[in-house]
Protein backbone atom coordinates (compact mmCIF):
# COMPACT_ATOMS: atom_id res chain seq x y z
CA UNK A 1 0.00 0.00 0.00
CA UNK A 2 1.31 3.58 -0.95
CA UNK A 3 2.02 6.14 1.42
CA UNK A 4 2.20 10.01 1.23
CA UNK A 5 2.03 12.97 3.22
CA UNK A 6 -0.77 14.51 1.34
CA UNK A 7 -3.92 12.72 -0.30
CA UNK A 8 -5.52 15.28 -3.03
CA UNK A 9 -8.67 14.29 -4.77
CA UNK A 10 -9.39 15.92 -7.71
CA UNK A 11 -7.50 17.51 -10.38
CA UNK A 12 -9.37 20.56 -11.10
CA UNK A 13 -8.81 24.52 -10.38
CA UNK A 14 -7.89 23.80 -6.49
CA UNK A 15 -6.31 20.49 -6.83
CA UNK A 16 -3.68 21.64 -9.45
CA UNK A 17 -2.53 24.78 -7.26
CA UNK A 18 -2.51 23.29 -4.01
CA UNK A 19 -1.07 19.73 -5.47
CA UNK A 20 1.90 21.70 -7.03
CA UNK A 21 2.43 23.80 -3.67
CA UNK A 22 2.37 21.06 -0.92
CA UNK A 23 4.80 19.05 -3.87
CA UNK A 24 7.19 22.20 -4.40
CA UNK A 25 7.41 22.54 -0.13
CA UNK A 26 9.01 19.06 -0.25
CA UNK A 27 5.91 16.93 0.80
CA UNK A 28 5.03 14.16 -0.56
CA UNK A 29 2.23 14.02 -2.43
CA UNK A 30 -0.18 12.27 -4.71
CA UNK A 31 -2.81 13.79 -6.35
CA UNK A 32 -5.99 11.73 -8.04
CA UNK A 33 -8.15 12.50 -10.71
CA UNK A 34 -11.45 10.29 -12.37
CA UNK A 35 -10.79 11.85 -15.89
CA UNK A 36 -7.85 10.74 -18.49
CA UNK A 37 -4.47 13.26 -18.84
CA UNK A 38 -4.83 16.48 -20.84
CA UNK A 39 -4.08 15.31 -24.05
CA UNK A 40 -6.28 15.83 -26.40
CA UNK A 41 -5.53 18.67 -28.51
CA UNK A 42 -9.05 20.60 -28.43
CA UNK A 43 -8.33 21.06 -24.71
CA UNK A 44 -6.02 23.60 -25.93
CA UNK A 45 -7.44 25.31 -28.23
CA UNK A 46 -9.59 27.89 -26.64
CA UNK A 47 -12.63 27.01 -28.62
CA UNK A 48 -12.16 23.22 -28.78
CA UNK A 49 -14.50 23.10 -25.38
CA UNK A 50 -17.49 23.56 -27.73
CA UNK A 51 -16.59 20.03 -29.38
CA UNK A 52 -15.62 18.22 -25.68
CA UNK A 53 -18.09 19.78 -22.94
CA UNK A 54 -20.85 17.23 -23.64
CA UNK A 55 -18.24 14.58 -24.29
CA UNK A 56 -18.53 12.24 -21.41
CA UNK A 57 -14.81 11.02 -21.49
CA UNK A 58 -13.63 14.75 -20.77
CA UNK A 59 -17.12 16.02 -18.84
CA UNK A 60 -19.27 14.98 -16.32
CA UNK A 61 -22.89 15.46 -17.61
CA UNK A 62 -24.67 16.83 -14.48
CA UNK A 63 -28.09 17.99 -14.91
CA UNK A 64 -30.79 19.07 -12.42
CA UNK A 65 -34.07 17.34 -11.49
CA UNK A 66 -36.73 19.49 -13.07
CA UNK A 67 -39.08 21.77 -10.96
CA UNK A 68 -42.14 24.23 -11.42
CA UNK A 69 -39.20 27.06 -11.30
CA UNK A 70 -37.88 25.70 -14.32
CA UNK A 71 -40.90 25.38 -16.49
CA UNK A 72 -39.90 21.75 -15.93
CA UNK A 73 -36.58 22.08 -17.74
CA UNK A 74 -33.34 19.70 -16.13
CA UNK A 75 -30.43 22.15 -16.14
CA UNK A 76 -27.22 21.06 -17.64
CA UNK A 77 -23.85 21.50 -15.78
CA UNK A 78 -21.50 20.05 -16.75
CA UNK A 79 -17.79 19.79 -15.28
CA UNK A 80 -14.51 19.05 -16.18
CA UNK A 81 -13.35 15.11 -15.63
CA UNK A 82 -9.83 15.22 -16.58
CA UNK A 83 -6.20 16.65 -15.03
CA UNK A 84 -6.99 20.22 -14.67
CA UNK A 85 -11.00 19.84 -14.34
CA UNK A 86 -13.66 22.62 -15.26
CA UNK A 87 -10.50 25.29 -16.38
CA UNK A 88 -10.32 22.54 -19.64
CA UNK A 89 -14.11 22.97 -20.71
CA UNK A 90 -14.49 26.58 -19.43
CA UNK A 91 -15.88 29.87 -20.79
CA UNK A 92 -11.39 30.82 -20.40
CA UNK A 93 -12.91 34.13 -17.84
CA UNK A 94 -10.19 35.26 -15.34
CA UNK A 95 -12.69 37.39 -12.73
CA UNK A 96 -11.96 37.78 -9.04
CA UNK A 97 -14.44 37.97 -6.82
CA UNK A 98 -15.28 41.69 -5.22
CA UNK A 99 -13.16 43.41 -2.37
CA UNK A 100 -16.29 43.40 -0.18
CA UNK A 101 -17.44 39.80 -0.69
CA UNK A 102 -14.15 38.32 0.89
CA UNK A 103 -14.34 41.35 3.67
CA UNK A 104 -18.31 39.64 4.28
CA UNK A 105 -16.60 36.17 4.66
CA UNK A 106 -14.23 37.21 7.13
CA UNK A 107 -16.91 39.56 9.37
CA UNK A 108 -19.02 35.87 9.16
CA UNK A 109 -16.37 34.73 11.47
CA UNK A 110 -13.55 33.30 8.90
CA UNK A 111 -10.56 35.05 9.67
CA UNK A 112 -7.92 35.55 7.28
CA UNK A 113 -10.24 35.42 4.22
CA UNK A 114 -10.74 39.64 3.83
CA UNK A 115 -9.54 40.76 0.38
CA UNK A 116 -6.50 42.00 1.61
CA UNK A 117 -5.49 38.87 3.02
CA UNK A 118 -6.61 36.60 0.00
CA UNK A 119 -4.85 39.42 -2.61
CA UNK A 120 -1.66 38.09 -2.27
CA UNK A 121 -2.56 34.09 -3.09
CA UNK A 122 -4.04 35.85 -6.61
CA UNK A 123 -1.01 37.87 -7.21
CA UNK A 124 1.23 34.39 -6.60
CA UNK A 125 -1.02 32.65 -8.90
CA UNK A 126 -1.18 34.96 -11.98
CA UNK A 127 1.25 36.71 -14.72
CA UNK A 128 -0.85 39.21 -16.13
CA UNK A 129 0.63 40.35 -19.09
CA UNK A 130 -1.67 43.70 -19.52
CA UNK A 131 -1.17 47.29 -18.35
CA UNK A 132 -2.97 46.42 -14.87
CA UNK A 133 -1.80 48.06 -11.21
CA UNK A 134 0.89 46.33 -9.87
CA UNK A 135 -0.91 47.00 -6.40
CA UNK A 136 -3.37 44.46 -7.76
CA UNK A 137 -2.07 42.06 -10.41
CA UNK A 138 0.58 39.31 -10.49
CA UNK A 139 4.10 38.80 -12.46
CA UNK A 140 5.21 35.84 -11.79
CA UNK A 141 2.86 33.34 -11.46
CA UNK A 142 2.13 29.41 -13.17
CA UNK A 143 -1.69 31.25 -14.59
CA UNK A 144 -1.04 33.73 -17.93
CA UNK A 145 -3.88 36.12 -17.80
CA UNK A 146 -3.63 38.14 -21.32
CA UNK A 147 -6.21 41.26 -22.31
CA UNK A 148 -8.21 40.61 -25.05
CA UNK A 149 -6.71 41.01 -28.80
CA UNK A 150 -9.79 40.32 -30.95
CA UNK A 151 -11.78 43.93 -31.21
CA UNK A 152 -15.07 43.14 -32.93
CA UNK A 153 -17.73 46.50 -34.22
CA UNK A 154 -20.42 45.04 -32.36
CA UNK A 155 -18.44 44.44 -29.13
CA UNK A 156 -17.42 48.09 -29.34
CA UNK A 157 -21.35 49.21 -30.26
CA UNK A 158 -22.36 47.46 -27.03
CA UNK A 159 -19.56 48.73 -24.97
CA UNK A 160 -20.48 52.71 -26.31
CA UNK A 161 -24.43 52.25 -25.66
CA UNK A 162 -23.59 50.32 -22.07
CA UNK A 163 -21.19 54.31 -21.32
CA UNK A 164 -24.64 56.14 -22.93
CA UNK A 165 -26.58 54.54 -19.60
CA UNK A 166 -24.28 55.51 -17.34
CA UNK A 167 -22.18 52.58 -17.06
CA UNK A 168 -17.89 53.27 -16.83
CA UNK A 169 -15.62 51.95 -19.10
CA UNK A 170 -13.19 49.79 -16.89
CA UNK A 171 -10.71 48.49 -18.50
CA UNK A 172 -9.26 45.91 -15.12
CA UNK A 173 -12.33 45.18 -13.51
CA UNK A 174 -9.97 42.16 -11.43
CA UNK A 175 -7.44 45.83 -10.29
CA UNK A 176 -9.26 48.60 -8.07
CA UNK A 177 -12.59 48.06 -8.83
CA UNK A 178 -15.19 45.20 -10.24
CA UNK A 179 -17.49 47.87 -11.54
CA UNK A 180 -18.02 49.06 -15.34
CA UNK A 181 -17.59 47.56 -19.14
CA UNK A 182 -14.78 46.61 -20.89
CA UNK A 183 -13.09 43.28 -22.29
CA UNK A 184 -12.98 40.53 -20.29
CA UNK A 185 -9.33 38.71 -19.23
CA UNK A 186 -9.43 35.48 -20.23
CA UNK A 187 -6.59 32.15 -19.47
CA UNK A 188 -5.17 32.41 -23.32
CA UNK A 189 -1.46 32.43 -24.14
CA UNK A 190 -0.41 32.58 -27.46
CA UNK A 191 -3.43 30.84 -28.85
CA UNK A 192 -3.82 28.34 -26.18
CA UNK A 193 -5.77 27.81 -23.24
CA UNK A 194 -3.91 27.90 -19.94
CA UNK A 195 -5.64 25.08 -17.88
CA UNK A 196 -4.40 24.65 -14.00
CA UNK A 197 -2.83 21.33 -15.10
CA UNK A 198 -0.42 23.57 -17.73
CA UNK A 199 0.10 26.18 -15.80
CA UNK A 200 0.94 24.38 -12.03
CA UNK A 201 1.59 21.01 -12.49
CA UNK A 202 4.33 20.55 -14.98
CA UNK A 203 7.11 22.36 -12.60
CA UNK A 204 5.83 20.93 -9.56
CA UNK A 205 6.71 17.40 -11.44
CA UNK A 206 9.78 17.79 -11.67
CA UNK A 207 10.64 18.24 -7.88
CA UNK A 208 9.82 14.20 -7.39
CA UNK A 209 7.25 14.91 -5.03
CA UNK A 210 4.37 14.60 -6.94
CA UNK A 211 2.85 11.30 -8.12
CA UNK A 212 0.14 11.70 -10.41
CA UNK A 213 -2.48 9.29 -11.13
CA UNK A 214 -5.23 9.53 -13.55
CA UNK A 215 -8.33 7.49 -14.43
CA UNK A 216 -8.90 7.05 -10.41
CA UNK A 217 -12.03 7.30 -9.83
CA UNK A 218 -11.81 7.56 -5.91
CA UNK A 219 -15.36 5.76 -4.54
CA UNK A 220 -14.40 6.10 -0.47
CA UNK A 221 -12.53 8.13 2.20
CA UNK A 222 -10.78 5.38 4.44
CA UNK A 223 -11.63 6.20 8.72
CA UNK A 224 -9.59 5.28 11.42
CA UNK A 225 -12.64 6.60 14.03
CA UNK A 226 -12.81 9.91 12.93
CA UNK A 227 -9.29 10.56 11.61
CA UNK A 228 -9.31 10.29 7.56
CA UNK A 229 -6.72 8.06 6.63
CA UNK A 230 -6.42 7.61 3.05
CA UNK A 231 -8.82 6.70 0.17
CA UNK A 232 -10.35 3.62 -2.32
CA UNK A 233 -10.01 4.42 -5.43
CA UNK A 234 -11.21 2.52 -8.71
CA UNK A 235 -8.89 2.32 -12.12
CA UNK A 236 -10.66 3.66 -15.52
CA UNK A 237 -14.06 3.19 -12.79
CA UNK A 238 -13.64 -0.65 -12.44
CA UNK A 239 -11.89 -3.58 -10.85
CA UNK A 240 -10.47 -3.56 -8.00
CA UNK A 241 -9.99 -0.74 -5.18
CA UNK A 242 -6.53 0.59 -4.40
CA UNK A 243 -6.16 1.92 -1.42
CA UNK A 244 -3.48 4.81 -0.33
CA UNK A 245 -2.99 6.34 2.72
CA UNK A 246 -1.93 9.58 3.96
CA UNK A 247 0.39 10.51 6.70
CA UNK A 248 -0.97 13.84 7.31
CA UNK A 249 -3.83 15.21 5.42
CA UNK A 250 -6.96 14.15 2.77
CA UNK A 251 -7.89 16.40 0.75
CA UNK A 252 -10.96 17.07 -1.16
CA UNK A 253 -11.04 19.09 -4.20
CA UNK A 254 -14.07 17.12 -6.05
CA UNK A 255 -15.82 20.26 -7.17
CA UNK A 256 -19.35 21.03 -5.90
CA UNK A 257 -21.28 18.10 -6.78
CA UNK A 258 -18.63 15.10 -6.16
CA UNK A 259 -17.67 16.82 -3.37
CA UNK A 260 -20.55 15.87 -0.81
CA UNK A 261 -21.34 12.83 -2.97
CA UNK A 262 -17.76 11.50 -2.16
CA UNK A 263 -18.24 12.89 1.68
CA UNK A 264 -21.70 11.06 1.96
CA UNK A 265 -20.76 7.56 0.52
CA UNK A 266 -17.79 8.01 3.07
CA UNK A 267 -20.65 8.14 5.79
CA UNK A 268 -20.19 11.90 6.35
CA UNK A 269 -23.70 13.53 6.32
CA UNK A 270 -27.28 13.85 7.35
CA UNK A 271 -27.37 10.46 9.36
CA UNK A 272 -31.22 9.72 7.85
CA UNK A 273 -30.02 9.89 4.63
CA UNK A 274 -26.92 7.58 4.66
CA UNK A 275 -29.22 5.25 6.73
CA UNK A 276 -31.95 5.22 3.65
CA UNK A 277 -28.82 4.21 1.53
CA UNK A 278 -26.91 1.69 3.61
CA UNK A 279 -23.94 4.06 4.31
CA UNK A 280 -22.25 3.43 7.75
CA UNK A 281 -22.96 6.60 9.30
CA UNK A 282 -18.53 7.88 10.38
CA UNK A 283 -20.15 11.10 11.48
CA UNK A 284 -23.77 13.10 11.36
CA UNK A 285 -22.86 16.41 9.60
CA UNK A 286 -26.38 17.67 8.14
CA UNK A 287 -24.67 20.21 5.81
CA UNK A 288 -22.78 18.13 3.61
CA UNK A 289 -24.78 18.45 0.79
CA UNK A 290 -26.76 21.39 1.83
CA UNK A 291 -26.54 25.02 0.59
CA UNK A 292 -25.74 24.60 -2.79
CA UNK A 293 -25.97 28.09 -4.68
CA UNK A 294 -25.49 28.62 -8.00
CA UNK A 295 -25.86 31.88 -10.73
CA UNK A 296 -28.81 31.06 -13.12
CA UNK A 297 -28.59 33.13 -16.12
CA UNK A 298 -31.04 34.79 -18.61
CA UNK A 299 -29.89 35.03 -21.91
CA UNK A 300 -31.26 37.78 -24.54
CA UNK A 301 -30.42 36.56 -27.87
CA UNK A 302 -30.71 39.10 -31.11
CA UNK A 303 -30.12 39.16 -34.99
CA UNK A 304 -27.56 41.75 -36.21
CA UNK A 305 -27.82 43.71 -39.15
CA UNK A 306 -24.79 45.14 -41.36
CA UNK A 307 -22.02 43.00 -39.58
CA UNK A 308 -20.26 39.53 -39.56
CA UNK A 309 -20.76 37.77 -36.50
CA UNK A 310 -19.19 34.56 -34.90
CA UNK A 311 -22.21 32.43 -36.38
CA UNK A 312 -20.75 33.07 -39.69
CA UNK A 313 -16.80 33.24 -39.02
CA UNK A 314 -17.39 29.72 -37.41
CA UNK A 315 -18.51 28.23 -40.82
CA UNK A 316 -16.36 27.76 -44.16
CA UNK A 317 -14.94 29.21 -46.01
CA UNK A 318 -14.68 31.96 -43.31
CA UNK A 319 -13.76 29.40 -41.25
CA UNK A 320 -10.34 28.52 -43.11
CA UNK A 321 -9.23 31.93 -42.75
CA UNK A 322 -9.74 31.97 -38.73
CA UNK A 323 -7.86 28.52 -38.77
CA UNK A 324 -4.72 30.01 -40.77
CA UNK A 325 -4.60 33.60 -38.57
CA UNK A 326 -5.03 31.22 -35.40
CA UNK A 327 -1.69 28.80 -36.53
CA UNK A 328 0.01 32.00 -37.19
CA UNK A 329 -0.57 33.89 -33.96
CA UNK A 330 -3.26 36.30 -35.07
CA UNK A 331 -6.42 37.25 -33.02
CA UNK A 332 -8.58 34.45 -33.98
CA UNK A 333 -11.92 33.07 -33.19
CA UNK A 334 -10.13 29.93 -32.11
CA UNK A 335 -8.34 31.88 -29.42
CA UNK A 336 -11.62 33.54 -28.08
CA UNK A 337 -13.53 33.21 -24.98
CA UNK A 338 -16.94 32.73 -25.76
CA UNK A 339 -18.01 35.61 -23.51
CA UNK A 340 -15.99 38.38 -24.79
CA UNK A 341 -16.88 41.90 -23.07
CA UNK A 342 -18.02 41.82 -19.23
CA UNK A 343 -20.72 44.29 -17.36
CA UNK A 344 -20.49 44.73 -13.49
CA UNK A 345 -23.52 47.16 -11.88
CA UNK A 346 -26.37 47.62 -10.14
CA UNK A 347 -29.66 46.12 -10.81
CA UNK A 348 -31.35 49.57 -9.63
CA UNK A 349 -28.65 51.87 -11.84
CA UNK A 350 -27.02 53.17 -9.03
CA UNK A 351 -23.56 53.62 -8.70
CA UNK A 352 -21.75 51.11 -6.03
CA UNK A 353 -21.28 47.68 -4.97
CA UNK A 354 -22.19 45.81 -8.46
CA UNK A 355 -25.33 43.18 -7.53
CA UNK A 356 -25.28 42.10 -11.42
CA UNK A 357 -22.68 40.68 -13.55
CA UNK A 358 -23.55 40.47 -17.76
CA UNK A 359 -21.83 38.96 -20.35
CA UNK A 360 -21.81 39.71 -24.38
CA UNK A 361 -20.47 38.55 -27.34
CA UNK A 362 -21.42 39.11 -31.07
CA UNK A 363 -22.42 35.11 -31.27
CA UNK A 364 -25.94 33.42 -30.58
CA UNK A 365 -26.55 29.79 -29.97
CA UNK A 366 -29.94 27.59 -30.82
CA UNK A 367 -32.74 27.13 -28.29
CA UNK A 368 -31.55 24.28 -25.77
CA UNK A 369 -28.54 23.29 -27.92
CA UNK A 370 -25.33 23.81 -26.01
CA UNK A 371 -22.80 25.27 -28.83
CA UNK A 372 -24.73 25.28 -31.68
CA UNK A 373 -24.30 28.39 -33.30
CA UNK A 374 -27.65 30.06 -34.57
CA UNK A 375 -28.08 30.14 -38.56
CA UNK A 376 -28.19 33.85 -38.95
CA UNK A 377 -25.81 36.37 -37.91
CA UNK A 378 -26.59 37.15 -34.29
CA UNK A 379 -25.10 38.00 -30.85
CA UNK A 380 -26.31 37.04 -26.65
CA UNK A 381 -26.18 38.87 -23.71
CA UNK A 382 -26.32 37.02 -20.02
CA UNK A 383 -26.51 37.98 -16.65
CA UNK A 384 -26.59 37.22 -13.03
CA UNK A 385 -26.92 37.55 -10.00
CA UNK A 386 -23.56 38.15 -7.55
CA UNK A 387 -25.06 36.93 -4.50
CA UNK A 388 -28.42 34.70 -5.31
CA UNK A 389 -30.52 33.98 -1.97
CA UNK A 390 -31.79 30.74 -3.11
CA UNK A 391 -30.34 26.98 -1.98
CA UNK A 392 -30.45 23.70 -3.30
CA UNK A 393 -28.72 20.25 -2.42
CA UNK A 394 -26.62 17.95 -3.48
CA UNK A 395 -27.48 13.52 -1.91
CA UNK A 396 -26.59 10.30 -3.14
CA UNK A 397 -29.40 7.99 -4.55
CA UNK A 398 -27.51 4.82 -3.23
CA UNK A 399 -24.23 3.48 -1.94
CA UNK A 400 -23.13 3.14 -5.90
CA UNK A 401 -20.15 5.46 -6.22
CA UNK A 402 -20.67 5.44 -9.80
CA UNK A 403 -24.59 6.54 -10.08
CA UNK A 404 -24.55 10.48 -10.48
CA UNK A 405 -26.26 12.19 -7.34
CA UNK A 406 -29.10 14.35 -7.23
CA UNK A 407 -29.05 17.98 -7.78
CA UNK A 408 -32.02 20.10 -6.66
CA UNK A 409 -30.99 23.58 -7.63
CA UNK A 410 -33.57 24.95 -5.15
Amino acid sequence: MDNFDYLIVGGGAAGCILAARLAESGARTCLLEAGPRDTHPLLHVPAGFIKLMCNPKYAWLFKTEPTAETHGRAIFLPQGRALGGSTLINGLVYNRGQREDYDEWEALGNPGWRYDSVLPFFQRTETFLGSGDDRFRGRQGGLCVTENDWIHPVCEAFIQGAGELGINSNPDYNGASQAGVGYYQRTIHKGRRVSNARAFLRRAQKTGNLDVRTNARVTRICFDGSSATGVEYLRDGSGAATEVRAQREVIVCAGAINTPKLLQLSGLGPADLLRQMQIPVVKELPGVGANLRDHFAVRVVAKVRNATTINQLARAPRLWWEIAKWAVGRPSILALSPSVVHFHWRSDGSTGRPDLQGVFSPASYKAGRVGALDDYPGMSCGYWLHRPQSTGRVFVQSSDPLQDPLIEAG
